[in-house]
């Protein structure tokens, strides 16, 4: 399923009341078999008691009663029972947990589970791993329910992987993380199923007031951002009927510094042009054996700089109705703004596309060219500007506002010994998006190494603005509309049974997920110097010196910021009537997923074991639509073009069917130790761009990225076990054992195709890169060029096995305690290649101390290194270098009615490094600076 990041921030804010960021008094816990599909509130549950439905015993564990939870140790052990009495393989996050150890959102907070990793190149986590599989492959759901995520970042690719980074941490009441799936659970899953669980307002005292008020700041940037919330509730007193009502604001600055690398060229091809301009440098170095044809030269190296700041305004309201003990129904209404503006900047003298000035070259280990040189003349106040050398600076200015409104409704009747349920709801995001950009240039000479960067031959005259302007492209506007809508209704029906056998649930759902994108492109813009579209000084970028890179990477000429780029653009008279139609045609499709299922499942349980067997299935269609465009309309890069019989707009449908077995069991070996085992049968869906005809390229570099409609569903068979020995009240130490056969992994193949340059068309793109394709071979002069394409298909099948550890304790009455895991996971495709987003080492150290009013914790993660997306379109994906973060948190209760949290993550500011094929091949590193967020917290 697809899940807003924003929507659900919004949505579940009112379990705020609960924890207050320290304290969750009074909180109702569900248990996993109440969560998921057709979940039924505890209150419910205590209901349908009164009405003869047979009690559960305590192996069977279908209810947790209610836990008042005032504190860490108190917070871990309900953590710890609700995954002691799960029929599944579970762990648990309680409000204590995400509120008191270091964690600014749901991403971090959830580092602490075994078997979880984090994936940090964008500041504010974004993408969660569990068991080593691809974000893409888990499914989230709040209140048992799918939530509708459009992208957010500009150029991003959509994926399935929900956003939690932009959940505030301490809002959740509980999260469940479901490893070994039931029957009764959504489907779209490999990795783990995870529930977010909120409070309605019947479970919360009348009258509640809570809220937080504090201030971001990050260290490398020096800025900081105010954050306010509230919250209220109330119902009557015969609690028949409650309403609450949460807004919140809130703010984030960040930043992410660092050195990029837009792929590498061979030393053969490189040389060739260089030969045809004139310049011998490169042959000669040959013909002495210094460096070989097939060494790769990085093409350009970037001092990049991405800022944004998010601004996000949300407002939850709830009701809920519950007449008599036979009958409860919740309303819930959403609605969210989440301003995400930012400017990217990169700055990247290129060496190979201005052949004729390379002067040197230097060869290092595994085949990697180095360093080397380059001579240029700079050209001052001209836009015209000739010269040996190259060097750009795209500055993009990024306008990206989501907004996402939901609906969604419960009603359960309660019977003698029968229940049913039913949920309906609706949720749309969408995100109208505009990038305009500016791409200025300097013609001065540089050095370079891939170690530290780029250092201009004359500094004073680079960092000087007079000599940098346009140069033959005056860059552009795009749009992107962004919509994402998700539509389900289910029906759940239970019924409870005498004997070993003790309940019987059958049910049924329908879901509908749309999801499309319609972009264009606004060429035309005029050519500007620098000073005329807005100097904005020096830049002072600190974490580059934290990387060790030169000085004029640290220091050099930048734009004033995001509305002096888009004014630029926007100034030039007639603007925004000339459209790129190619850009339209490739980058505008269609996707909707439509999902029937049913199932039926059993639990059964004794005093001795207990779990549950069931069957789901699944038909799903696809019907995936774009266009398909005849070569001489991309030639012509026209809108006027007349579609043959099977060009145009067109669409395609595929279906599949589905069985999926799940089988779970729980044996209480001894009162205090358990083995559980699983067996199942999972499905999970490209990401939805994946499931489309559309073709993104990136025409400057010359790599592509496309989709394909006819993706089968990924499909795995899994088998897990663990054992968990509660050695007392408040600890455990668990192991568990997994392996996931899957039957069709969809891998991403890279071919070569002749296509024609989207943008040879384009005013000043010849000047400023297509005579530098032509002269490199790599285009004809009619801008028919060689594109890198990368494209998902069918890639047979993967395996993924391994096994995590844990451990809890608190230490006696001393007020210290521990918590630690570790994960082994080793998984590969067919062909022996890495998994995305699969470390085969992970692993986290948690202690922490609460005593009095004193609270305080560090985490120390680690995760080895892992296979993640390439960084531009059709990019080969990258190796992320193993990485490791020190958080730490500190807290202090003045009364109970007001606390002070202090939560610091990444106190080593640690290097988010990425390679390709060898650790010598640089493809990113960053550094995104600490992070320290203080608030205030109120309960009345």
């Amino acid at each position: 399923m697809s899940h807003c990041k924003t929507l659900l921030a919004a949505s579940i804010f009112a379990g705020l009341c609960l924890s207050g960021a320290l304290h969750a008094q009074d909180q109702t816990q569900n248990t996993t078999t109440n969560a998921g599909v057709g979940a039924i509130t505890q209150n419910q549950q205590d209901t349908a008691q009164t009405h003869g439905a047979n009690a559960s015993n305590a192996s069977n564990a279908k209810q947790l009663a209610t836990v008042t939870v005032t504190g860490i140790r108190a917070s871990l052990q309900a953590s710890m029972d609700t995954k002691r009495n799960a029929d599944a393989i579970v762990d648990a996050i309680t409000a204590e947990d995400i509120g008191k150890f270091p964690a600014t959102n749901v991403a971090e907070a959830l580092a602490q589970v075994p078997g979880v990793t984090l994936d940090r190149s964008i500041p504010g986590t974004q993408r969660v791993s569990i068991d080593g599989m691809d974000p893409s492959l888990n499914v989230s759901l709040l209140d048992g329910h799918p939530v509708a995520q459009a992208i957010w970042l500009f150029g991003d690719n959509p994926n399935r992987g929900f956003n939690y980074s932009l959940l505030p941490a301490e809002i959740l009441g509980q999260l469940e993380i479901i490893k070994s799936p039931e029957a009764r659970i959504v489907e779209g899953s490999l990795g783990g199923t995870v529930l977010m669980h909120t409070v309605q307002p019947l479970d919360v005292a009348s009258g509640t007031l809570s809220g937080s008020f504090g201030v971001n700041y990050n260290d490398m940037v020096g800025s900081q951002r105010l954050n306010g919330s509230v919250f209220y509730s109330w119902h009557n007193s015969d609690k028949t009927f409650g309403v609450d009502v949460s807004a919140q604001h809130y703010e984030l600055f960040t930043s992410r510094e660092g050195m990029e690398n837009y792929g590498y060229s061979s030393v053969a091809t490189v040389n060739a042009a260089a030969v045809k301009a004139g310049n011998n440098v490169i042959q000669n170095e040959i013909n002495a054996g210094l460096i070989k044809p097939s060494d790769q030269i990085p093409n350009e190296l970037s001092a990049a700089n991405f800022q944004q700041t998010e601004k996000r305004n949300s407002l939850l309201v709830n009701l809920q109705y519950r007449p008599n003990q036979s009958f409860e129904s919740t309303l819930s209404l959403m609605y969210m703004k989440d301003g995400l503006n930012n400017v990217n900047q990169s700055m990247y003298p290129w060496a190979t596309n201005q052949p004729a000035g390379i002067t040197s070259l230097t060869e290092g280990p595994n085949g990697i060219i180095v360093g080397g040189s380059s001579v240029g003349k700079p050209c001052y106040n001209t836009t015209t500007c000739t010269s040996t050398a190259s060097t750009f600076a795209d500055n993009y200015a990024r306008q990206s506002m989501v907004t996402t409104k939901g609906a969604d409704w419960k009603g359960t009747y309660f019977g003698d010994g029968w229940r049913l349920a039913a949920d309906l709801g609706v949720s749309s995001s969408r995100n109208p998006m505009t990038s305009f950009v500016k791409e200025i240039y300097y013609g001065g000479g540089f050095n370079w190494n891939i170690y530290n960067g780029v250092q201009f031959t004359d500094p004073s005259t680079a960092n000087n603005p007079n000599y940098w302007a346009d140069n033959g492209w005056g860059g552009n506007e795009e749009t992107i509309l962004y919509k994402a809508r998700d539509t389900y209704g289910q029906l759940d029906f239970s019924k409870d049974f005498a004997g070993f056998v003790n309940e019987v649930l059958v049910g049924a759902r329908y879901a509908s997920h749309w999801e499309s994108q319609v972009e264009n492109a606004f060429t035309g813009p005029q050519q500007l110097t620098l000073n005329q579209i807005g100097y904005g000084g020096l830049t002072n970028l600190s974490g580059l010196s934290d990387l060790g890179l030169t000085n004029s990477f640290i220091t050099h000429v930048q734009t004033s910021g995001l509305d002096a780029i888009k004014n630029a653009v926007l100034s030039t008279p007639g603007f925004g009537q000339a459209k790129d139609a190619n850009v339209y045609f490739d980058n505008t499709w269609a996707v909707q997923q439509q999902n029937s299922a049913a199932y039926l499942q059993a639990n059964f349980g004794n005093d001795d074991v207990h779990g549950n067997l069931g069957i789901r299935f699944v038909h799903t269609q696809f019907t995936s639509s774009g266009y398909n465009i005849p070569g001489d309309c991309a030639a012509a890069d026209t809108f006027d073009c007349n579609f043959p019989t099977g060009y145009g707009w067109v669409t395609s449908k595929t279906s599949f069917n589905n069985w999926l077995p799940a089988f779970n069991i729980a044996w209480n070996i001894t009162q205090n130790f358990i083995l559980r085992g699983a067996a199942s049968e999972t499905v999970a869906y490209a990401p939805y761009n994946q499931l489309a005809p559309y073709f993104e390229a990136n025409d400057t570099v010359l790599t592509a990225t496309g989709g394909n409609p006819n993706l089968k569903p990924y499909r795995s068979v899994n088998v897990d076990a663990s054992a968990e020995w509660y050695f007392n009240p408040d600890s455990v130490f668990a192991a568990s054992v997994f392996y996931k056969d899957v039957l069709n992994y969809i891998v991403n193949a890279a071919t070569t195709q002749t296509r024609v340059n989207g943008s040879w068309t384009i005013p000043g793109y010849l000047q400023s890169e297509g005579n530098a394709q032509v002269a490199a071979g790599l285009c004809t002069a009619a801008g028919i060029c060689q594109y890198d394409v990368t494209a998902p298909i069918n890639g047979g099948r993967a395996k993924v096995k391994g096994a995590t550890l844990s451990y809890q304790q608190a230490f006696r009455d001393s007020g210290f305690g521990l918590r630690a895991n570790y994960t082994y996971s080793d998984g590969s495709t067919r062909s022996g290649g890495w998994l995305p987003y699969n470390s085969k080492n992970a692993y986290n150290i948690g202690p922490y101390f609460e005593k009095g009013p004193y609270s305080a914790s560090v985490s120390y993660n680690y995760r080895s290194a892992y296979l993640a997306g390439g960084y531009v379109a059709g990019a080969p994906s990258t190796y992320v270098d193993g990485f490791k973060e020190l958080d730490a948190s500190a807290g202090y209760q003045f009364s109970k009615n007001l606390s002070v949290t202090l939560d610091m993550l990444n106190l080593l500011n640690s290097k988010y490094y990425a390679y390709l094929g060898s650790k010598t091949q640089l493809s990113e590193e960053y550094v995104t600076g600490r992070q320290f967020m203080l608030e205030a917290h109120f309960k009345f």
